[in-house]
C-alpha cells in the first residue's frame, strides 16, 4: 500500500502528465519515477530511491535543492522540458500531511527569471490562430496575439501568411501556442478547419493547445472574463476574430498553467501591419538586424544599443523590428534624440543614473504576480528612487518632448514613498529570515519582533540565573534544529547537575538536558518566530497591494525610462560615430550622400570605409541596375541602402552626410545565394520564390534590393529572367517601387536606353 504522500505525489503527477514534476519536500524538490531519470539525466545529478510504501518497494527519486531551483529551472526548459512546480501549502504540524499543490508550470514562454530571461529583449509568448470557416474574406489570414508575462504586454494582430511569417521572424518567440491538427472525422464543435503553416517559427517551442481554446465564441468569453468587461470590442478588437480566437487561447493557457501571471496582464493593444514597415524573414536575415554569422557584434543592434536599462534595451529592439511608416511618428522620435545629441553634459548625466538600474517593468510584473520578495521590492525602490534624476537630466537637455517624459517620471514617486517607507534598507531574500521591514510600518510585526528580542534576552538571562543558583560556572544554553533548546554541561561537571536537570543527549565530552522552565521559554520563543514570519508576509502582501495599485504610473515611468534610454543611447551612437538626422517625408524619393554601412565601418579601420551615394525616385531613377567586378562592394552598398531607411525610419540618426528619406512601406531584400533542401527547395528554386512574392508583394513605396537574380541557373535562362524581373518592376501597376538591382549580367545596362525610369551605375575598385 501506498503512503499519503506517495498517493499525493501520484494525483498532482496525473493532472500534469506532460510536465516534469518537481515536488517540495522539505528543503528539496523531488521527483519520482520516471521524471527522476529525466531529471538526473539532464541535470547530471544522482538518481536514488526511497520507500514510499509496502506494495511498491524502492522509488526512484532525485530532487535539487529549493535555494538553487532557479538554476536547474534553467537548465530543465533549456532542455525542452515543462516543468510543473508543486508547492507545500501549509506549515507542517507533525501530525498531518502537509498541503501542497501546483503552483505553476514553467515554459519557455512563461520564465519569470533566470538565465534564459533576456534582459534586454522580451520574452515572447505567442498564439497563432488561422481564420475560422465563418471568416468571408477571400485571403489567409492569421490571428496573432504576443504576451511578455513578465511585462504583462500583450499585442493583437491579423496578418495574411506572408506578413505572420515576417512577424514571427521580428519577434523570435520562445514559445509559439497553435491549435491541435483537427480529426479527420467527427471533429468536436470549433475545431480548426485550416492548417497552419508548415515552417511557422521553426526555432520556436511549438505546443500544441486544444482546438476548442481557439473557438472564437469560447476565446471572446476568456478575454471578457479576465478583464471584466462585457465585450472585447472596447479594446479595438471588433472585426478582429482571428486575433481575439488567439488572445483567447493565450489568456486559457496562461490560467491554466501560471494564473497569479493573469494579474499582471495588461489590457490588449491592437497593433496594425499597416502602420509599421514590413520586413519579411529573408529581410530580416539579410540585414543581420539582429544576429550575424559573422559574431555577436556583427548585427545592427549590437553597433546601436547603448540602452543601460531592460526597458530601453527592449524598446530599442521593437523598433528596429518594426520601424514606422508615419513620418511624424518617426521625427517625433529623432526629436528625443536631437535634444540629447545637443546636451552631451545631460546626457552623460543620464547614463550614469541609468548603469546597474533594476528592471521596474519586471519587477512590477512580480509584485502584482505574488512572486516579488523583499529583495525584489527592494531592487523596485532603486529603480523608482533613480527616476527623480533621470526626469532631472531630461529637463536639463531641454525641448517639449523630453518635458513630458520627465513628467511621466514624475508619476512614480508615490510608489517609491511607499517602498521607502515600509521596506527596510537591506530586506532578507524571504520574510521571516531578517527584518524585512522598517520599524513603525507594521505595528503587530514591531509587537512580535519586541517579544522575540525579550525572548532572546530571556535565554541569556536564565543561563545566568542558574548559573548562580547551580555554581556551575560551565553551564550554557544551546539550541538543536531536531531537539531544540537544552543545557548543557561538561562531563566534569554532569554528576553535580540537579535533579530538575532531565538527561537528553549524552556527547563525548558533554551531557545535555532539558528543562521545564528552558522548555517554556522555547515555545515562547518558536510561537513569536512563527506568528512574527506571518505578520510580516501579511505586511508585506499590503505593501505589494500599494504598490500594485500605483501600477499604471509605473508603467508609463517605466514606458518614459525606455524613451529616453534609448533616445539617449541613439545620441550617444551618432556623436560618436557622425550620424545625421535625416529629412523624412510622407512619400518621395530617397537621397542619400556619403552613405555607410553602419556596422562595417566599425569593424574597419577608422577612414578605411568608402562612403557612397543613393538616389532613387523624384528626379532620379526608379530602378538602378549596379554591375562591378564581384568582391567589389556591390551587396555592402545595397544593404547599406536598405539598413539606412530602416534606421530612419525607426527614429534614429543615420550613417551619411546627409540623408532624405520618403517612408517606405516595404523593404525587400534578395541577397546572397542559400537552399531548404530540407523544405525541397535548391538555391534556385528558393531565389524564385523569394522573388516572385517581392514581384506580387511590391508597390511604388516599397524598397526592393536584389543581388544576382538568376544568377543559379544557365546564362541565357539567368539573364532572361532577370531582365523580366526588371521590367516587371518599372512596369508595375501603380508606381515603380524604389529598386536598387544588382547583376552580373552587363547586357541589362542596355535596359537604361529603353525604360526611361532605369540608369545604370557601376562599382569601381
Amino acid at each position: 500500500m501506498s503512503t499519503p504522500v506517495r498517493r499525493q505525489y501520484l494525483a498532482l503527477k496525473a493532472q500534469h502528465p506532460d510536465a516534469l514534476l518537481l515536488f517540495r519536500m522539505g528543503d528539496f524538490y523531488e521527483a519520482f519515477d520516471d521524471d527522476a531519470g529525466v531529471l538526473a539525466e539532464t541535470l547530471g545529478i544522482a538518481l536514488t530511491s526511497r520507500p514510499l510504501g509496502k506494495s511498491e518497494g524502492r522509488v526512484p527519486m532525485a530532487g535539487v535543492p529549493h535555494h538553487a531551483l532557479e538554476r536547474y529551472l534553467d537548465q530543465l526548459v533549456q532542455a525542452g522540458h515543462r516543468v510543473a512546480l508543486a508547492e507545500q501549502t501549509s506549515e507542517p504540524d507533525g501530525r498531518t500531511l502537509v498541503e501542497r499543490r501546483v503552483v505553476r508550470v514553467v515554459t519557455p514562454g512563461t520564465v519569470e527569471e533566470g538565465a534564459l530571461l533576456p534582459a534586454g529583449g522580451h520574452n515572447w509568448l505567442v498564439a497563432v490562430a488561422p481564420a475560422g470557416a465563418d471568416d468571408r474574406r477571400g485571403d489567409e489570414r492569421f490571428g496573432l496575439a504576443a504576451c511578455d508575462v513578465t511585462t504583462g504586454e500583450l499585442e493583437c494582430m491579423v496578418l495574411d501568411g506572408a506578413a505572420l511569417a515576417g512577424e514571427l521572424a521580428r519577434r523570435v518567440p520562445r514559445e509559439l501556442l497553435t491549435p491541435e491538427a483537427p480529426r479527420a472525422s467527427g471533429a468536436a464543435d470549433g475545431d480548426t478547419d485550416e492548417a497552419l503553416p508548415e515552417d511557422l517559427a521553426a526555432a520556436a517551442r511549438r505546443t500544441a493547445r486544444p482546438a476548442r481554446q481557439f473557438a472564437p465564441a469560447g476565446a471572446a468569453r476568456a478575454l471578457r472574463e479576465q478583464y471584466g468587461v462585457a465585450d472585447t470590442d472596447g479594446f479595438g478588437l471588433r472585426g478582429m476574430g482571428p486575433a481575439v480566437a488567439a488572445a483567447g487561447a493565450l489568456v486559457a493557457y496562461l490560467a491554466e498553467g501560471w494564473p497569479e501571471a493573469l494579474r499582471n496582464l495588461r489590457e490588449p493593444r491592437v497593433v496594425a501591419a499597416s502602420d509599421h514597415l514590413e520586413l519579411d524573414p529573408q529581410t530580416v536575415r539579410t540585414l543581420e538586424l539582429f544576429e550575424s554569422p559573422a559574431g555577436p557584434d556583427a548585427s545592427l543592434v549590437a553597433v546601436l544599443d547603448r540602452t543601460r536599462t531592460g526597458p530601453g534595451g527592449r524598446l530599442l529592439r521593437s523598433r528596429l523590428a518594426r520601424p514606422v511608416r508615419d513620418a511624424a511618428e518617426a521625427g517625433a522620435r529623432l526629436d528625443e534624440v536631437q535634444a540629447w545629441v545637443a546636451a552631451p553634459l545631460a546626457r552623460a548625466a543620464l547614463r550614469r543614473a541609468l548603469r546597474g538600474l533594476p528592471d521596474p517593468e519586471r519587477l512590477l510584473g512580480r509584485v502584482r504576480a505574488g512572486s516579488a520578495g523583499p529583495r525584489q521590492l527592494a531592487q523596485l525602490r532603486a529603480a523608482l528612487g533613480a527616476l527623480p534624476e533621470a526626469a532631472a537630466q531630461a529637463r536639463a537637455a531641454g525641448g517639449a518632448a523630453l518635458e513630458t517624459l520627465a513628467q511621466d517620471l514624475d508619476g512614480a514617486s508615490e510608489a517609491h514613498a511607499v517602498l521607502a517607507a515600509g521596506l527596510a534598507g537591506e530586506p532578507p531574500a524571504e520574510p521571516g529570515d531578517g527584518e524585512a521591514l522598517r520599524a513603525g510600518f507594521a505595528p503587530e510585526v514591531d509587537e512580535l519582533r519586541a517579544l522575540a528580542a525579550d525572548a532572546r534576552g530571556a535565554l541569556t538571562a536564565l543561563e545566568a540565573a542558574e548559573r548562580d543558583r547551580t555554581g556551575l560556572g560551565a553551564l550554557k544554553v544551546g539550541y538543536h534544529r531536531v531537539f531544540g533548546y537544552y543545557l548543557e554541561l561538561p562531563r566534569s561537571q554532569a554528576d553535580r547537575a540537579p535533579a530538575e536537570y532531565e538527561p537528553r543527549q549524552t556527547l563525548a565530552g558533554a551531557q545535555r538536558y532539558r528543562y521545564p522552565p528552558l522548555s517554556e521559554l522555547e515555545d515562547r520563543i518558536l510561537g513569536a518566530r512563527e506568528r512574527l514570519a506571518e505578520a510580516e508576509r501579511a505586511a508585506l502582501e499590503r505593501l505589494c497591494a500599494q504598490v500594485a495599485a500605483s501600477g499604471a504610473a509605473i508603467e508609463r515611468a517605466a514606458s518614459a525610462l525606455a524613451r529616453l534610454d534609448v533616445a539617449a543611447g541613439l545620441a550617444e551612437v551618432a556623436s560618436e560615430y557622425g550620424y545625421v538626422r535625416p529629412v523624412l517625408h510622407p512619400a518621395g524619393p530617397l537621397v542619400i550622400e556619403g552613405g555607410r554601412h553602419p556596422v562595417l565601418e566599425r569593424r574597419m579601420e577608422p577612414g578605411a570605409f568608402v562612403p557612397n551615394d543613393t538616389e532613387l525616385g523624384g528626379g532620379g531613377p526608379d530602378v538602378v541596375v549596379l554591375t562591378g567586378p564581384n568582391m567589389g562592394g556591390k551587396s555592402t552598398y545595397l544593404r547599406q541602402t536598405a539598413l539606412i531607411v530602416l534606421m530612419a525610419q525607426a527614429g534614429s540618426y543615420v550613417p551619411a552626410d546627409r540623408a532624405e528619406v520618403g517612408m517606405c512601406d516595404r523593404v525587400f531584400t534578395r541577397v546572397g545565394a542559400s537552399d531548404e533542401l530540407a523544405a525541397g527547395r535548391s538555391t534556385f528554386m528558393r531565389e524564385m520564390v523569394e522573388t516572385a512574392e517581392i514581384l506580387r508583394r511590391a508597390t511604388e513605396r516599397s524598397l526592393v534590393v536584389l543581388d544576382e537574380v538568376g544568377r543559379g541557373t544557365s546564362t541565357g535562362d539567368g539573364l532572361a529572367i532577370a531582365r523580366a524581373v526588371v521590367e516587371a518592376l518599372h512596369h508595375r501597376p501603380g508606381g515603380t517601387p524604389r529598386t536598387l538591382f544588382a547583376t552580373h549580367y552587363r547586357e541589362l545596362t542596355a535596359l537604361a536606353g529603353v525604360l526611361p525610369r532605369v540608369a545604370n551605375r557601376s562599382v569601381a575598385v
